[in-house]
């Protein structure tokens, strides 16, 4: 049996990547204009949030979704980093809440490595 913090860990990414589909043009604010094709992006990366959140709940693939979990955490970095530096990015949220998700995305791919 899994433990609860990784039940909560997929749940949270499969709801994550639901809201990819409920909210696209929120997301495609949020991307740098250096990242190709917006809205394909989304798309993809709310799919992939939704299958790793699924992954991850199954003892026989929980590795690969964690490894795939860090490095989609890490390839999010400049994302939140977009966000700092851009007034229409930053979706009016205060200066230290867009500070401290640059942390929480360290803190996510901890707890993620928690289940390699």
């Amino acid at each position: 049996m899994l433990p609860w913090h990784q039940y909560l860990m997929g749940v949270i990414f499969v709801l994550a990547g639901m809201n990819h589909f409920r909210k696209p043009k929120m997301y495609e604010r949020i991307m740098p204009p250096y990242i190709p094709a917006h809205n394909t992006m989304v798309l993809v990366s709310g799919i992939a949030e939704m299958i790793l959140g699924f992954m991850l709940l199954n003892k026989n693939t929980q590795d690969i979704a964690a490894w795939a979990i860090i490095a989609m955490m890490l390839v999010f970095l400049p994302v939140h980093i977009y966000m700092l530096q851009n007034n229409k990015a930053a979706m009016k949220l205060p200066k230290w809440a867009l500070i401290l998700r640059i942390p929480l995305q360290f803190a996510i791919i901890y707890w993620a490595y928690l289940y390699t």
